[in-house]
Order: structure tokens, then C-alpha cells, then sequence
């Protein structure tokens, strides 16, 4: 009866612990703006073979950078099934210019808030920081798993390719707004496009309070690099695309960059980058 009873224990242990934790899978995704210069590699040519990609693995939350507005309508129509999106554009906070957006499985989570801030000394309004080239913004939502109750947040963002102000204070800010909002204390993922290499001080300023899900992960798989340029025949070594995940609560189990091709064409410009987490309660 002793035996017994430790294994009804044990089973209650192993029961809570199995339904306690939730699993889920992010994607980081520069889709490479649309431009004719492109030539083959030209958005027309790519963005099934893009969409396809994104519906195999079905992350449950996908953050795009580059994604001009005729893209965002493409995606959003052609991934409508499973995810809804949000965003804006980064030239006027509506609909023109590129969008760093979250996409989100609409089957599994409901969207609690969402907005938009620009990376400069403005971030409410549309504007140019410090020294950027253009201007640059991180989209974020809070969501809510419609079958737990779970609730955490997404902050997807593109930073500038040139200012090293800019990016400095981009990371800065980001993690400052990410404290602001996030008052309960709620697991918080952040994807995107660094245009910045693992040793470079935002990325070491950003990895002092958030996992680079890389490093972190279980097992990582893939390619060391992200940014391909489309060329198809030479090794991708340049890491500047990632997902850091808050330290507490969020275990990542896998990580990848997914070098998926077609007729030695790649679906954009970057690999996606991959992960799943456990997000314990």
C-alpha cells in the first residue's frame, strides 16, 4: 500500500508538471522587401515557395522584417487559415513603408493589446533615431493560449543597418519599454533582424537581460549564420537575425536556422530562424 500510494504521488507529480508548462514555437523571418532588382530572385518569384515554408513548420508566432505593405497583403492572405497580424508601417504608422509585424496562430491564441514604437527619441510618433538611415520600429502584443489561460508577450524589430547610435539606443529603449509594459511579470519572446553580429555591444546588452535561444537551446541545428544574400553556393557565416526569450520561465528545447531551398533558390534573402520553447507557468 506504501508502493501504491508513492506512485499515485509520483503520477500526480508528473500529471501536473506535464500540463503545466506550454509549448511553443517562434519564427524570425526577414522576407526580403519586394524589388524589381532582384531580378530572379524578385519577391513574385519566391513568396509561395516563402508561405510554404512558414506553413510546414506553423510556428504559433512568426515576426517578419522588410514586409512592404504589398507583402503584408500577401501574407495575410495567403497564411490567413491559421494566423491573423499586427503591425504598421514604419513610414507613418498606418500603411506605408516596411513592417516589422508579428503574425500569431489565431487558433490557439487571442490577442489582449498590441502596438507600435519607433526606434528614436519619439517612439509614439513616426520618426527617424539618433543615426539612422531610415526610420525603424518594434511591433509587440500580448497574447492569451485560448485552452490554458497563459497568457505573454511578442516584440518582433528591425534595426537600422548603419547607425551604431541608433542601435546602441534601439536595445536600450526596447528593453526599457519591454519593463514598462510588462507589469505582471509575463513571459516575453523578442525576434528580428539585428543587422548586428553575437559580439557586437547591443546584442551584448540585450543577451545581459534576455536568452539568446542559440546559446540556450537543448539542441540547435542549421547553418552558424542567417544572412544568405541569395547566394545559393557559398557558406552563410553571418548571424544577425535571433530570438532571445526572458529568462525566467521560458526553457528553450530547439533551435535552428532553416536553410530550405528550391532549384538552388532560397525563399528570401535570410534564413529563418527557429525555435521551440517551454513556457512554464
Amino acid at each position: 500500500m506504501k508502493n501504491f500510494g508513492l506512485l499515485c504521488t509520483l503520477f500526480a507529480v508528473f500529471i501536473i508538471t506535464a500540463t503545466s508548462a506550454q509549448q511553443v514555437k517562434v519564427m524570425t523571418y526577414n522576407i526580403r522587401l519586394n524589388t524589381a532588382s532582384d531580378g530572379e530572385n524578385r519577391w513574385d518569384n519566391r513568396k509561395e515557395m516563402l508561405t510554404g515554408q512558414v506553413l510546414f513548420y506553423e510556428p504559433d508566432f512568426m515576426g517578419v522584417q522588410e514586409a512592404l505593405p504589398e507583402q503584408m497583403q500577401f501574407l495575410n492572405t495567403n497564411l490567413d487559415s491559421i494566423y491573423s497580424s499586427i503591425g504598421a508601417g514604419r513610414d507613418d504608422g498606418k500603411n506605408k513603408g516596411e513592417f516589422s509585424a508579428v503574425f500569431y496562430n489565431k487558433k490557439k491564441y487571442k490577442l489582449i493589446e498590441s502596438n507600435t514604437f519607433w526606434l528614436s527619441e519619439t517612439p509614439e510618433k513616426p520618426s527617424k533615431g539618433w543615426d539612422a538611415a531610415y526610420n525603424r520600429v518594434c511591433t509587440y502584443g500580448k497574447f492569451k493560449n485560448t485552452k490554458t489561460g497563459q497568457e505573454l508577450w511578442m516584440f518582433n524589430t528591425h534595426f537600422d543597418h548603419v547607425g551604431d547610435v541608433a542601435r546602441n539606443e534601439s536595445a536600450k529603449l526596447i528593453l526599457k519599454t519591454i519593463q514598462e509594459v510588462n507589469k505582471q511579470n509575463l513571459p516575453f519572446i523578442l525576434t528580428g533582424d539585428f543587422n548586428l553580429e553575437p559580439e557586437s555591444q547591443p546584442i551584448i546588452t540585450i543577451s545581459k537581460e534576455m536568452n539568446d535561444s542559440k546559446l540556450a537551446a537543448d539542441f540547435t541545428y542549421g547553418p552558424q549564420g542567417t544572412f544568405n544574400g541569395f547566394e545559393f553556393t557559398k557558406p552563410v557565416t553571418n548571424r544577425i537575425d535571433y530570438i532571445f526569450t526572458s529568462k525566467n520561465g521560458i526553457k528553450v528545447k530547439k533551435y535552428a536556422v532553416l536553410s530550405n531551398s528550391d532549384l538552388c533558390r532560397y525563399p528570401s534573402d535570410h534564413f529563418p530562424v527557429y525555435a521551440e520553447l517551454e513556457i512554464k507557468k
